[in-house]
């Protein structure tokens, strides 16, 4: 293990494509997820939940329930309300139309008086099996007055509409605008060229494997909960700002193995709050397991923005000006996030990878009767990238150029580093038309036509799309700690408040921490998911590598420091003269010397710890170009992604098989989006898509793999890894990649421009209407 002979740093270290440390226990069934955990004396939760969109809470009665074997309790928003149970914290930090404070709806714990939305939960009901709190949520007895609801920003918004909340004028919660409207108009004016697009950005369901998952016990005097969670600190403080009596101290979070997160598992819901309420107030373990139609209903959903765009150009084909009127739908309980995502992180990067001179954005978050919308992979920057994307393709159309030409007659030169956008975001670095020429070259750019021919000669229809974009990375949360626990029984434990979901985190952080311990990576410990041992914002916007990566690679550096002075006082040679390799310490030109884990067993209580943090100066600017060919059968409208290439510039690669997986998972979540994926509510609220019948995700016989390449060439200059964030990028190019080679199948077939008006997703039905030059109105609100 210690034989310094071993060169484990070039075998498991950063750069290898080493097999994921978290694989072997998943895939042998051995993972430790919130409902495999079953305490003795644990009791079961189940949701009453809103069968109708809008309306007043007239009774409640769950007598029939609680007299029901097996109940042991039933809990109403009242009973809460009464306990001293406050709503969820507001959301913050945003004005309304008229310079106030926003004022957004309180979100109770369990609905009091009105519910906002169909699958808001009005009544928790606790028994001693599953099936028991099953049949007593059936048997509670809730009557509601209905109430007028909408569904969508043009319905809240339209003339005489139901009013939803008193500190909504008009039923906009939020507002903000970006830019100098003026010379917008101006640069209009003078264009040469203008082009406008009307672009629904379709809500979408997270669709994590596992559903969301709460245990919760009390411990004495503290509150312990085991959940599915990216944020498990955020919920802490969730906790103790809802529930009476819980401090940071009397609270602890649990967080095992996670099936996915996507941004759904951010932050606190009611139904964690509830369940903690149960278990303390009946002193025994309290378990929610979501069945998959409570995440379809209850759970934060993605997107949902309308959106009118348009492009100014000059007669060179470069952008003068970019004008953005969007309307986003944040269900009927907004959060800070859902509001923030789309009114300020998305405007971040809508001038994208292109020197835009002039914006002018004008950005509305609107309250409907629907659930409330968050964070999904990408976070606003997928929204505002398809519309740069889409407008540039249709501005290529315009005036008779290819597409890629266009888009690097508009990108930011090398020489102009560090850029600043119109929205003030600094990129610190960047190579964009490098990516570009790559992503031609491994796409076989010049070869399309060919292709084009003999899809022709097949009876298809061939297009292509071409997005070339960057994302901003790191959730402004740029600073993390690490613990570090050497043990003489032989292990490095790291301990991290960042969260594994699937990623690969810990395998990324085992392999930077190879790097300097220089031992087996099978030695390497990593601990995550207790906020008794470490505290931070945890996984979410790309941040976790190049902010807790780099936190490893302080921490054990200062683990192997700590423990060259103790190898001096073992060895008794002066510390200059001690020299660490491949977890052995050695007095220099001799034979003397003593291994990591020996000289951990010598000091108290068998464990040399260390500390150590790091802070990224900024946030990071991922970028890419993804190439998509797409097949359309014109007898059915069947769209099959035929080819898919993208060179992705991430910075620094500690593991290229999983930023490999990375990038593709996270394309097939853009291709699911641009194709099939779409949450569906009727005028009148209700839920149409509430299961996988009627929620499409994407097979794999819609494309046949990719071609994916990486850039380490230009490293991120803001943190100590040189890495960029990387789990959202395959998503936000997909999506336009794939829509762009749709409109340019569809444009080619006969439709010319009215292809632009073509909206997601694009299903077999809407693509065969679209050749027959049916299109679906756009709902604009005015």
């Amino acid at each position: 293990m210690n034989a310094p002979d071993l060169d484990f740093a070039a075998r498991f270290g950063s750069g290898r494509a080493v097999r994921r440390v978290e694989d072997p226990a998943l895939v042998q069934g051995q993972g430790r997820f919130t409902d495999d955990v079953a305490p003795a004396g644990q009791l079961f939760a189940r949701f009453v939940r809103s069968t109708q969109a809008h309306g007043r809470i007239v009774a409640i009665d769950a007598a029939a329930a609680r007299a029901l074997p097996g109940v042991v309790a039933v809990y109403t928003g009242a009973d809460l309300a009464a306990a001293g149970v406050k709503p969820l914290p507001p959301a913050a930090g945003f004005k309304r139309a008229d310079g106030k404070p926003m004022s957004p709806p309180p979100k109770h714990i369990l609905a009091l008086d009105t519910v906002g939305f169909v699958g808001d939960a009005v009544a928790l009901v606790v028994a001693d099996s599953r099936a028991a709190a099953r049949a007593a949520a059936d048997a509670v007895a809730v009557e509601l007055e209905p109430l007028p609801a909408v569904a969508d920003a043009a319905a809240a918004l339209a003339p005489g509409a139901v009013a939803l909340w008193a500190g909504a004028p008009g039923n906009v919660v939020a507002e903000m605008a970006h830019g100098d409207a003026a010379a917008a108009a101006a640069a209009f004016a003078r264009a040469r060229h203008t082009v406008a697009l009307e672009i629904f950005n379709q809500r979408l369901a997270a669709s994590p494997m596992e559903p969301r998952s709460v245990l919760a016990y009390p411990d004495g005097e503290r509150l312990t909960l085991r959940m599915s969670s990216q944020m498990p600190t955020g919920v802490r403080a969730g906790l103790v700002a809802t529930l009476p009596g819980r401090t940071e101290a009397n609270v602890r979070v649990l967080v095992g193995d996670v099936g996915g997160g996507f941004g759904m598992k951010t932050g606190i819901y009611p139904e964690d709050v509830a369940v903690a309420f149960a278990a303390l107030q009946l002193q025994r373990p309290v378990k929610w397991q979501a069945e998959r139609l409570d995440d379809f209903l209850s759970s934060s959903h993605g997107r949902d923005v309308v959106s009118k765009a348009e492009l100014a150009l000059d007669d060179t084909g470069r952008v003068l000006a970019l004008r953005v009127r969007s309307y986003a739908n944040v269900g009927a309980y907004p959060g800070g996030a859902g509001i923030a995502i789309q009114l300020l992180i998305g405007p971040w990067v809508s001038t994208s990878i292109y020197d835009i001179p002039t914006i002018d954005l004008r950005l509305s978050a609107v309250l409907t009767n629907t659930a409330p919308t968050g964070a999904y992979r990408g976070a606003g920057r997928p929204e505002a990238i398809y519309l740069i994307e889409r407008l540039l393709d249709a501005a290529a159309r315009e005036m008779g150029l290819d597409g890629a030409e266009l888009r690097r007659r508009n990108m930011v030169r090398p020489e102009q580093m560090p850029y600043r956008n119109p929205m003030g975001q600094v990129y610190d670095s960047g190579q964009f038309e490098r990516m570009l020429d790559q992503g031609l070259q491994l796409a076989d750019w010049a070869g399309y036509p060919a292709r084009r021919a003999a899809s022709q000669a097949r009876g298809r229809l061939r297009g292509r799309g071409i997005a070339t974009f960057l994302e901003w990375t790191g959730g402004n949360a740029l600073e993390e700690q690490v613990q570090v626990r050497i043990t003489g029984d032989g292990f490095v434990e790291l301990t991290s408040a960042t969260m594994p979901m699937g990623q690969g985190i810990a395998t990324s952080y085992a392999q930077l921490a190879v790097d300097v311990f220089g031992v087996s990576i099978d030695r390497i410990r990593i601990l995550q998911g207790d906020t008794d041992r470490a505290n931070g914002f945890g996984s979410a916007g790309s941040r976790s590598l190049f902010t807790g990566g780099a936190a490893v690679h302080v921490a054990s550096q200062n683990a192997v420091l700590k423990a060259t002075d103790l190898a001096a006082q073992a060895l008794e040679a002066p510390a200059a003269d001690i020299e660490y390799v491949a977890g052995r310490f050695r007095v220099a030109g001799t034979d003397l010397g003593i291994g990591l884990f020996e000289l951990a067993a010598r000091q108290g209580g068998g464990v040399i710890r260390a500390e150590g943090g790091a802070k990224a100066g900024a946030a990071t600017w991922p970028n890419a170009c993804h190439v998509c060919e797409v097949e359309i059968d014109p007898a059915t409208g069947q769209v099959e992604i035929v080819a898919y290439a993208s060179v992705n510039d991430i910075g620094r690669i500690v593991n290229p098989m999983i930023v490999q997986a990375q990038v593709e998972g996270g394309a097939v979540q853009g291709i699911g989006q641009a194709l099939c994926e779409r949450v569906a509510y009727d005028d009148e609220g209700q839920l149409l898509s509430a299961s996988f019948m009627d929620y499409a995700l994407p097979h794999a016989d819609v494309f046949r793999g990719f071609k994916t390449a990486f850039d380490q060439s230009v490293p991120c200059l803001t943190n100590t890894l040189g890495a960029k964030g990387v789990g959202e990028l395959g998503t936000i190019g997909a999506t336009p990649a794939v829509v762009n080679a749709v409109v340019d199948a569809l444009a080619q077939a006969g439709q010319g421009r009215a292809a632009e008006q073509v909206q997601m997703p694009l299903t077999a039905e809407t693509v065969w209407r679209a050749l027959r030059g049916q299109y679906p109105a756009v709902r604009l609100p005015g």
